[in-house]
């Protein structure tokens, strides 16, 4: 497998549409738009999708549908918008095989774990998992970049299992089934707020603003980062008009201040790019998460 296609299966973190024929460009469009979500219901990327997509439909008078394609940490989704065969043989390229339309949001993750469990910070959960084997399950690439980085800079050993999405992950932390898991703040605030799972740090440099509270996990394991963001694709020769229509369409949507407030309760922060500017941005996120991936010894799937 190309080194390519192991980067967007790590990344895995974009919203992605396809439409299977284009109208002409002064009347797009004249038919549903579905809208690929390479994730399952409830993640982030489906609750964002869900809001722009209602826009866009109100917007242009035609159907949005949302289909969910979780599994193989995104990829999957990503395959059928790229028309890629099959899933073993993955042959798209993140940077060349699709049109970006705008960068939408930004957001990080949260290690989360139940609330009875042992440790009551961060620097306990260091000294605690480092004297016990423990169970960690991944649901997207970036939180199975979490868990990798968890284990090498945070000097211990944990048990990884794979899970179709980060909520069945989450699921089965509150079971007891594993120990911990990453959520994306959109699944993670609201099992924080109804008590049903407890954060101990956030993934993100920083400490983030939407969650001040909780230490970036840096703070005690430098260099720990999985910022993670969620845009909107086309295939591969989207008409330029076309691609100008819906990223003009979005970024009016996601500038209104309400717009903000309502993303903000679902954990995740508006940072719109043009086309241009998200094209890079991808080209620049290639680089960064594969050498992300090689660090935390990551093999193709």
């Amino acid at each position: 497998m190309r080194p390519r296609s192991v980067v967007f299966a790590c990344l895995a973190l974009l919203v992605l549409t396809a439409q299977q024929a284009f109208a002409a460009d002064d009347d797009y469009p004249r038919r549903q738009i579905k809208i690929i979500v390479p994730f399952p219901g409830g993640a982030g990327p489906d609750q964002v999708a869900r809001l722009l997509g209602k826009h866009l439909q109100d917007a242009f008078g035609q159907p949005v549908v949302i289909e969910n394609r979780a599994g193989a940490l995104g990829s999957i989704g990503a395959a059928e918008v790229a028309h890629v065969a099959t899933l073993k043989n993955l042959a798209y390229d993140p940077a060349k095989d699709f049109s970006p339309i705008i960068r939408t949001t930004t957001t990080a993750m949260v290690l989360m774990v139940k609330p009875d469990f042992p440790a009551r910070d961060l620097s306990e959960f260091l000294n605690y998992a480092g004297a016990h084997h423990l169970t960690a399950g991944y649901g997207s690439g970036a939180s199975q970049i979490s868990v990798a980085q968890l284990q090498s800079r945070g000097g211990m050993t944990l048990v990884a299992a794979s899970y179709r999405g980060v909520p069945q992950a989450m699921t089965d932390v509150i079971a007891g089934v594993i120990d911990l898991t990453f959520g994306d703040f959109s699944v993670a605030i609201p099992q924080m707020q109804g008590g049903t799972l407890r954060g101990i740090g956030v993934t993100s440099p920083k400490r983030n603003e939407l969650l001040p509270d909780l230490p970036a996990l840096a703070e005690a394991m430098p260099g720990f980062e999985a910022t993670i963001w969620y845009g909107l694709l086309a295939p591969a020769n989207t008409p330029e008009p076309i691609v100008r229509k819906l990223h003009a369409e979005s970024e009016k949507f996601l500038s209104q201040t309400e717009t903000k407030q309502r993303l903000a309760n679902v954990g995740v922060i508006v940072a719109t790019q043009s086309p241009a500017e998200f094209r890079k941005f991808i080209e620049s996120e290639i680089v960064r998460w594969t050498a992300d991936c090689k660090a935390a010894g990551i093999e193709p799937q």
